[in-house]
């Protein structure tokens, strides 16, 4: 499974919509088209879906320790 499949399941569970995510990502519904067919989705785009929908982004450890990864813009919660 591709990252853009990972992000347009993310999409699908949070009620969001492809055009919404390329308004917020300040581009147009084709080059985010673009993107989805490319699969070139940078750590942080991944980022800004995380955001956009709602979630964190985690790295989780093997011993169930978590890192998350925020937005810098974003103060920590």
């Amino acid at each position: 499974m591709s990252i853009s499949d990972r992000v347009k399941g993310l999409l699908a569970l949070s009620g969001k919509r492809q055009i919404d995510l390329a308004a917020d990502f300040g581009m147009s519904k084709q080059s985010m088209n673009n993107k989805f067919a490319r699969n070139s989705w940078s750590a942080s785009d991944l980022v800004k879906v995380s955001d956009f929908c709602g979630c964190k982004l985690v790295f989780l450890m093997p011993d169930g320790q978590q890192i998350i990864i925020r937005d810098e813009k974003t103060p920590d919660a």
